[in-house]
C-alpha cells in the first residue's frame, strides 16, 4: 500500500512538472474561454504580467527582434542659435511575446486585445540626439494579437540636436538625424529592424506635414549600423531627415524692401549734384535702411553669417559709397566754379581712356567737349559746364572789354579756366556713370542669385 501511495505521488509530481514545462514551452496558451461573454479575465494574463520585468523570450540566448518606424507629423521649430530641431512624431515598435497566445476560436473570434503598457515589457528605445526629458504621456496602451505580436505606438515631442548650415538662409536645406537604439540591451539581446519601407515612411510623413509650418520635408532615408561602446555592441538605426525652409516670408519682408531702397538710391543719381538735393536725399535713404535692418533683425539667424547678411552689408556699403561720392562731387563742382585746380596728368589720361576707349583722342584737348569726344549730356542731373562759369567774351565783346583793360592774357586765362571746369565736370559725369552702372550690376546679380537659389 505504501508503494502504491508513493507510485501515485510520483505520478502527480510528473504531471505537475509536465504542466510547468508546458507552460514554459512554445505552446503556452492562455485560457480565453468566456472572454466574448464575460469580458477579459485579468487572472488569465497574470502570469504574463508577472514576467514584465524580464525580456519575453523562452530561450534567453535568443535576441528579441524589435521592428521600429515613426511618422513625422510636424516640425515645430528649428533653432539655429541652439542648433536644435523640435519635432512631433509617432514612434511605432513591434515585437513578439511568446507567453501571450490564445486560440481565437475559443474566444469568440477575438484576435486582438489592448493591454496597458504598465503591465508589459517594453523595449527601451531612445533617440541618441535627444536633448530633453521624455514627454511621452502616461497610461498608453499596447495592442497584442493572438499570436503574441505586440505593437506599441507612442506620441513624442522631441528636441534633437542638429548641425545646421544657415549660409544660404532663407533658401537653406538641413539634414538632421534621428538615431534609434536600445539603451541597455546589446545585440545579443535586442536586434533592431525596420517595420515598413523607408520610402513609405517618408511619403506618409511628407503628406502629413506638407501644409504646416515654416519647413517642408524633402525626404527620409535610413541606414543600420552597429554602435560600439566599450566592448559592447548595440544595434542602431539612423534616420536622415532632409528639410527645406519656405522662403516666401523672408523674400517679402527682407529682400523686396531692401531691393526697393537700393533701386531708389540708384535713381537718385538723376538728381542734379550741384543743386544740393541729392546728398540730403541719400542721407534720408541711408537712415531709413538702418531702421529697416534694426526692425528686421529678429527674422535673421542669431548665429552665423548667412548669405543674406552679406547682401545687406553690401547694400549698406554701396549706399555709403554713393553718399561719399555725392559729397565729393558736390565739393568738386563747387571748387570748379570758384577756383578750378589743374587736373593731374594721370587722371586726365584715365578720363581720356574711360570716355574715348575706341576713339583716337588727341593728347591736347580742344575747346568744349570735343577734346574728350563726349556728348553734351552724360547722365541726367548735371548742368552744362557753360552754366557753371561765366561765358567767354565774343569778338565784339572783346573790343569793348579791351577798352576796359581786357587783355589777351586775361582771355587765355579765362579760356583755360573754362577748360578746367569742363574737365572736372566730365570727371564728375564719369564717376556718376560708373557708380550708377555698379548699382545696376549689383541689382542684376542679386536678382539672378535669388532666382537661382529659389529654383534649386
Amino acid at each position: 500500500m505504501e508503494r502504491g501511495w508513493l507510485h501515485g505521488k510520483g505520478f502527480l509530481l510528473c504531471f505537475i512538472l509536465h504542466l510547468l514545462l508546458q507552460g514554459r514551452g512554445d505552446t503556452f496558451t492562455i485560457n480565453c474561454s468566456g472572454f466574448d461573454q464575460h469580458g477579459v479575465d485579468p487572472a488569465a494574463f497574470q502570469a504574463v504580467f508577472d514576467r514584465k520585468a524580464f525580456r519575453p523570450v523562452i530561450n534567453y540566448s535568443v535576441p528579441t527582434h524589435v521592428n521600429i518606424s515613426f511618422t513625422l507629423s510636424a516640425i515645430l521649430k528649428v533653432d539655429a542659435h541652439l542648433q536644435l530641431m523640435t519635432s512631433f512624431l509617432w514612434l511605432s515598435m513591434i515585437w513578439h511575446n511568446p507567453f501571450i497566445r490564445w486560440n481565437p476560436d475559443e474566444c469568440g473570434g477575438i484576435k486582438k486585445l489592448s493591454i496597458a503598457t504598465e503591465n508589459l515589457w517594453l523595449p527601451d528605445m531612445f533617440i541618441q540626439e535627444f536633448m530633453n526629458v521624455d514627454r511621452t504621456p502616461a497610461g498608453l496602451m499596447a495592442y497584442v494579437n493572438s499570436e503574441g505580436h505586440t505593437k506599441y505606438n507612442k506620441p513624442m515631442r522631441v528636441d534633437t540636436i542638429c548641425k545646421l548650415d544657415i549660409f544660404y538662409f532663407p533658401f537653406d536645406e538641413q539634414n538632421c538625424t534621428l538615431s534609434f537604439s536600445s539603451f541597455a540591451y546589446t545585440v545579443e539581446n535586442v536586434v533592431l529592424s525596420m517595420e515598413t519601407e523607408v520610402q513609405e515612411l517618408s511619403n506618409t510623413s511628407r503628406n502629413l506635414i506638407q501644409s504646416k509650418g515654416e519647413w517642408v520635408l524633402l525626404g527620409i532615408t535610413q541606414r543600420a549600423i552597429k554602435m560600439t561602446v566599450s566592448s559592447n555592441q548595440y544595434d542602431q538605426i539612423i534616420f536622415y531627415v532632409a528639410i527645406r525652409r519656405r522662403p516666401t516670408l523672408y523674400i517679402i519682408n527682407l529682400l523686396v524692401p531692401s531691393g526697393f531702397l537700393v533701386a531708389i538710391d540708384a535713381l537718385s543719381f538723376y538728381l542734379p549734384a550741384e543743386s544740393g538735393n541729392r546728398a540730403p536725399f541719400k542721407i534720408t535713404l541711408l537712415l531709413g535702411y538702418n531702421v529697416f535692418l534694426l526692425m528686421m533683425n529678429d527674422l535673421l539667424p542669431a548665429s552665423g553669417t548667412p548669405l543674406i547678411s552679406v547682401y545687406f552689408a553690401l547694400c549698406l556699403s554701396l549706399m555709403v559709397l554713393s553718399l561719399l561720392e555725392t559729397v565729393f562731387i558736390t565739393y568738386l563742382l563747387h571748387l570748379a566754379t570758384t577756383q578750378p585746380p589743374p587736373m593731374p596728368s594721370w587722371l586726365h589720361s584715365l578720363l581720356l581712356h574711360c570716355t574715348c576707349p575706341r576713339k583716337c583722342c588727341p593728347t591736347a584737348p580742344h575747346k568744349g567737349n570735343e577734346g574728350l569726344g563726349l556728348p553734351t549730356t552724360q547722365l541726367p542731373g548735371l548742368k552744362e559746364p557753360v552754366e557753371l562759369v561765366e561765358k567767354s567774351p565774343g569778338p565784339g565783346e572783346a573790343e569793348v572789354a579791351g577798352g576796359s583793360g581786357w587783355t589777351r592774357a586775361q582771355r587765355e586765362q579765362e579760356a583755360q579756366k573754362q577748360h578746367r571746369v569742363e574737365l572736372w565736370v566730365q570727371f564728375s559725369h564719369m564717376m556718376d556713370t560708373l557708380l550708377f552702372r555698379l548699382y545696376l550690376l549689383f541689382m542684376a546679380s542679386s536678382i539672378l542669385t535669388v532666382i537661382g537659389l529659389w529654383n534649386t
